[in-house]
């Protein structure tokens, strides 16, 4: 399984850089490269059984000050 999740990466990079250098869009490559790699990042430790924390909880008490500000209460999804 993991094999094949990099064959698939290798086969998207393969695919999409050369355009992305031939017409010199740095910017693009760059995006695509941020992409890839938190892609890359998420998928194979998915793949090899790590179990990756869901991030909601984190957004949620990122922004509870900033909603209790706005509404006066705590969020009703705490």
């Amino acid at each position: 399984m993991i094999f094949l999740l990099i064959l698939l990466y290798l086969a998207i990079i393969a695919f999409e850089t050369p355009k992305l250098v031939k017409e010199k869009k740095w910017r693009d490559l760059l995006v695509f490269s941020l992409f890839m790699l938190a892609a890359i990042g998420l998928s194979l430790p998915v793949a090899m059984g790590v179990n990756i924390p869901n991030p909601s909880r984190y957004i949620t008490r990122f922004f509870a000050p900033l909603s209790k500000a706005i509404m006066g209460r705590e969020p009703f999804f705490m």
